[in-house]
């Protein structure tokens, strides 16, 4: 079967599922009961943005300036700005002397440190679809991608090739369809990469035969495949945290990256955003680009120092000298 009949074969009859499997309307079922809009239990009332207000302050939180903390309220929705004070509560209240003000601070802190993990992200991302088009073209051909044999598993393979013809269905991109137009559907390894998420270039990785995991490994990141495998995995969660303006500060990470023994042996926790950065140290081997990096990364620090706690982000205190090692 030839590339281009293996893409065209695949019919996409699914329907796109969201984000999260996100509820998207109409009736759902809660234990096994169909529920529809007349159907839900309310147990309490929305509040307005003044009740919000109420709300924090009969929990002890400190309010020096109502009407600032009403316009950030109106701008923030309470349960996502209320969520950088869970480290400041202790049995459902506040602990003395919390204020708004510092709140507010460590949503600003997180937003500004979300957009430099970003950063480290793309840089990341960017590199790898270079590095996996460019070893499946030499090794198996412009379509190389396409062929189940040069795989692993053959069901996770055949998973590829429906997000990849979902993703090129649905692309705008001019140079989706000038390949559509011209070539006939003719979708090359170095055009797909393209089009496909982060996260489906990490599970084709995965699923690469182990000689081509570790050549794509050892030669441009000098690390096993094992490494890497679990490293990007990591990466595309965290990149899709920051796309989507979750929350960095004081959050335990669900995908937690594979650690060297020396990183363990310092201590650096698996769970939390430092251990990815300490992994976008060895990815990322421009000298410069790192360096700004740490400079914005320091001065973003030296301004909200008063508010954040950095253990509660992983970093150890001697985290300077560790990202700054050779």
């Amino acid at each position: 079967m030839t590339p281009v009949t293996i893409l065209n074969n695949i019919k996409v009859t699914d329907p796109t599922t969201p984000l999260n499997n996100a509820y998207q309307g109409g009736p759902f079922s809660v234990s096994g009961e169909s529920m529809t809009a007349q159907s839900y239990q309310i147990s309490k009332p929305p509040a307005t943005f003044e009740e919000q207000l109420q709300i924090l302050k009969s929990r002890g939180l400190i309010v020096e300036d109502e009407d600032f903390a009403i316009r950030k309220l109106k701008k923030i929705n309470y349960y996502r700005l209320s969520a950088y004070g869970l480290s400041l509560k202790r049995r459902g209240t506040y602990i003395p002397g919390t204020t708004f003000a510092r709140i507010y601070n460590l949503y600003e802190f997180d937003r500004r440190f979300r957009y430099l993990i970003l950063e480290l992200a793309e840089q990341v991302e960017i590199a790898f679809r270079t590095h996996i088009s460019y070893h499946i073209a030499h090794q198996y051909g412009a379509f190389g991608h396409l062929e189940a044999a040069h795989f692993d598993n053959v069901d996770y393979h055949q998973s590829f090739l429906y997000a990849l013809t979902k993703e090129v269905q649905r692309s705008q991109e001019q140079f989706i369809r000038h390949h559509l137009d011209k070539y006939h559907g003719d979708i090359p390894i170095w055009v797909a990469v393209e089009v496909l998420s982060f996260g489906a270039l990490s599970k084709l990785y995965s699923n690469m035969k182990l000689e081509d995991q570790t050549y794509i490994a050892k030669t441009n990141y000098r690390v096993p495949a094992v490494y890497l495998k679990s490293w990007l995995k990591c990466f595309a969660y965290v990149r899709n945290i920051c796309a989507h303006y979750g929350r960095l500060y004081n959050r335990p990470l669900t995908s937690k990256p594979r650690l060297s023994r020396e990183w363990k042996a310092r201590g650096i926790p698996q769970d939390r955003i430092f251990a990815p950065i300490c992994i976008a140290k060895q990815l990322i081997h421009d000298p410069q680009i790192w360096s700004d990096f740490l400079v914005r990364l320091e001065a973003l620090f030296s301004a909200y120092h008063e508010d954040v706690e950095l253990h509660r982000i992983g970093f150890p205190e001697d985290w300077e000298a560790l990202l700054r090692k050779p």
